[in-house]
């Protein structure tokens, strides 16, 4: 494969011009973050978001021409409206002036700034204070239990620096695109879903700034078909862990029935759900409530139960904060053993004791979301 030089690049891109400005996108310094590597590129452009649907075609122009370069296999391209700080501060607006309403897609009901992903009824985040503590396996059979109760489910693992759907849903192909250049989700036991990991080589780390994060999420959503299958009627969202840019991307964009929180019963793991659940509170974001994930031990040999990371601590959370405790989901190699497989328990084993526990927590999830 011949090398691909960033001179290459940035000239190709010079050739495009903004079409309300006719100076190239380069001489506007609206090429951010790029990055080549192993025959991907990847770069955001920097727009008024006024502007959104004619630089869509500008990104869609971009990635065609790159793609012609010999060498270059891939093109990540996002649009974000990241405001560059070494630009002068406009002069303040004339009092009683008000600005434009912020940029909606196309057929999306939006309030004020939040919009409803078309095709979705009802949008469930499943977040957590820190990594670690079981997020992803209890978000990907939530949502094979919340399709066993007969809803149409899809999920959309949105933890862009750590995907791992991909592995927990047995998926090794990438997605489509239709006619329309919407990208086909994949469906796999049953589940319509979306990953970042589909469309990354696997094994290699995802190096991108802030702007970039969230243009790479806010386009995914959009371009994503998610009624393939028909009309969704929950979309489980599985978000990194922490309180960053991908999770503020989201409350103050997608409009979220509510969100659940993962935690281990340990304190520290418990301090930094807190933080979680401070941060759905300032985003005005309904709690559904939280889960303790690993609350307990059971010995697969002779059964006894150990509380190795102690016992009972997401429960006086829940309780000091005055919001639903959802279950205990034990510690238990079947578990593990099922998601690392592609097969998670609630698919592998349907009449095991622990998918009676996301089944029992998903009849929660389900009487909150009528």
């Amino acid at each position: 494969m011949s090398e691909i030089k960033r001179e290459q690049i940035l000239n190709i891109l010079k050739s495009i011009l903004h079409p309300g400005k006719g100076t190239d996108i380069v001489s506007l310094h609206m090429v951010q973050g790029l990055v080549i590597k192993d025959g991907e590129v990847g770069f955001a452009l920097n727009i008024n978001p006024a502007e959104a649907e004619q630089m869509e075609q500008v990104r869609k122009e971009c990635d065609a021409k790159l793609l012609d370069l010999s060498g270059v296999d891939k093109v990540v391209s996002v649009l974000t409206a990241e405001r560059d700080p070494t630009k002068e501060v406009p002069p303040s607006q004339p009092h009683g002036h008000k600005p434009h309403a912020p940029h909606t897609s196309k057929g999306a009901s939006a309030v004020g700034n939040i919009k409803k992903i078309p095709g979705v009824k009802h949008i469930i985040a499943v977040a957590s204070g820190k990594g670690g503590v079981g997020k992803s396996t209890t978000a990907v059979n939530l949502a094979l239990a919340l399709q066993t109760l007969g809803l149409k489910t899809g999920i959309f693992d949105v933890d862009i620096y750590g995907p791992s759907i991909p592995t927990m849903l047995g998926v090794t192909h990438r997605p489509t695109q239709n006619e329309d250049k919407k990208i086909v989700p994949i469906i796999k036991h049953g589940l319509v879903s979306m990953s970042l990991g589909y469309l990354m080589k696997q094994d290699t780390a995802t190096i991108w700034r802030g702007p970039m994060v969230m243009g790479a999420v806010k386009q995914m959503i959009d371009d994503t078909l998610w009624d393939v299958d028909g009309p969704l009627d929950v979309l489980v969202l599985d978000l990194p862990p922490g309180t960053g840019d991908v999770q503020l991307t989201l409350a103050q964009n997608v409009y979220m029935d509510g969100a659940i929180v993962v935690s281990t019963p340990q304190d520290i793991a418990l301090i930094d759900a807190r933080k979680g659940l401070d941060m759905f509170k300032k985003t005005n974001t309904t709690v559904f409530g939280i889960v303790e994930n690993m609350s307990y031990f059971l010995c697969p040999s002779c059964g006894d139960r150990s509380d190795i990371f102690g016992h009972g601590g997401a429960r006086e959370v829940a309780k000091e904060l005055g919001m639903d405790f959802l279950g205990e989901i034990p510690l238990h190699m079947d578990i593990r053993s099922t998601s690392d497989a592609g097969t998670p328990i609630v698919i592998h084993d349907p009449q095991s004791p622990h998918t009676a526990i996301y089944l029992d927590i998903a009849r929660k999830i389900e009487a909150k979301l009528q």
